[in-house]
């Protein structure tokens, strides 16, 4: 069982019911996460990305580290400029108690960004993976909390984490109030030690500091999912509704309006039926464009080879076989109807996989011809990317 699939696996079972949004959860070394991301993997993205701020940023007792403290404007000969990082100054802010933040490395790096992939098909959610690293016992960022859900794993060393209740329940970015800082001492004080996974509800105060030496974890950020979102998402759906379209009736009589408030009512009602929740679920997940990837050097259709290996780069496909046995898939905001044979192959793209041709071929007892013909409709829907080589998450 890789890492990821464990990690993924912990997040199941009564995960769901009994912690997912209420309270925190910590899994004791459910896997070696060593190999997911590395300090060479850093190395090379922090030497090879022009990563402008605050795509990576320094924090030092809860304060920004000037960028300018670790790195040097240049301006390149088509008159752009970018900042590049001074290893040598980057090296001295860190060794003075700063610690290092990397945001979005899973669009940085396939293996994280395969963790990202899996969690957003299980949990059914947007997710995007910070990187920390720090090499002391300061605390980078102090007391706060985060206005999304974190799962976190320890890739190396050991983080203490001091825990408070929320003082708001499910605080948003957007939000009408912020919360107050919490009073007293922690509810919990836990070291996250390589191998844990901690989950944390949003809302909830935190300060982490390492408990010695070097310490690198990931943080995957849960994009929340709301009854504000479902609400925003029936009102688009209801503009079908001649009477949601329809001006409000404000210089009418009283009688009159509250007519119309009761036919709004009813509609509203309506909508609000008792599967409307996977509804929303479904057709936020089809519409996410995903992780476009180009399948260079096939520009035009994919070749019929059994060696290509295709996957889905839009993690919310969705499909569903209908009364006469075709199956019908949707993602990335588009819709295709394929034969009935073709839903093995589906199956194997909607559940992650990166699969070779000739492998779904097998599976579905279609020549190679029609799957590389299947496929060339996703990739040109900027659904699906094809390589030469598995790439495995």
């Amino acid at each position: 069982m890789t890492a990821i699939t464990a990690a993924v696996r912990s997040l199941g079972g009564d995960f769901p019911a009994e912690a997912f949004g209420r309270t925190y959860r910590l899994w004791p070394h459910i896997a070696d996460f060593s190999d997911l991301f590395t300090w060479d993997d850093l190395n090379e993205i922090i030497a090879r990305h022009r990563l402008e701020p605050p795509r990576l940023r320094l924090f030092n007792n809860g304060t920004q580290v000037p960028w300018h403290a670790y790195s040097h404007p240049v301006v390149s000969k088509r008159h752009t400029v970018w900042h590049r990082i001074e290893p040598c100054n980057l090296h001295r802010q860190l060794n003075d108690g700063a610690s290092l933040v990397l945001d979005a490395v899973d669009s940085l790096h396939r293996g994280v960004e395969g963790l990202a992939e899996a969690l957003e098909r299980s949990l059914r959610t947007d997710v995007q993976v910070n990187l920390y690293a720090s090499w002391t016992t300061k605390e980078g960022f102090g007391l706060h909390f985060d206005d999304h859900d974190v799962v976190v794993l320890q890739l190396e060393g050991a983080k203490r984490w001091k825990i408070h209740e929320p003082t708001r329940i499910d605080p948003l970015r957007i939000d009408v109030e912020a919360p107050e800082p919490p009073h007293g001492e922690p509810v919990a004080e836990i070291v996250l030690r390589a191998g844990d996974m901690l989950y944390l509800p949003r809302g909830w105060w935190h300060a982490v500091a390492a408990t010695e030496g070097r310490s690198l974890h990931l943080t995957c950020g849960l994009t929340p999912t709301t009854g504000a979102d479902l609400l925003s998402w029936l009102a688009d759906q209801l503009r079908a509704s001649a009477t949601v379209r329809a001006n409000l009736p404000h210089l009418a009589s009283a009688e009159e309006q509250a007519a119309h408030l009761a036919a709004l009512r009813t509609e509203f009602t309506e909508a609000l039926h008792d599967g409307v929740v996977e509804e929303f679920l479904c057709a936020r997940g089809t519409i996410d464009p995903g992780r476009p990837m180009p399948s260079l050097p096939f520009v035009g259709s994919i070749p019929a080879d059994e060696s290509l290996h295709v996957r889905l780069t839009a993690s919310g496909a969705w499909y569903e076989v209908d009364d006469e046995g075709r199956v019908v898939m949707s993602a990335g905001g588009q819709q295709w109807t394929f034969a009935a044979p073709a839903v093995a192959v589906v199956k194997h793209l909607a559940e992650g996989r990166t699969t070779s041709l000739g492998e779904l071929a097998v599976a579905s007892s279609l020549p190679v011809g029609q799957v590389a013909t299947l496929v060339t409709e996703l990739v040109a829907a900027d659904v699906a990317a094809v390589s030469r080589r598995r790439q495995q998450a």
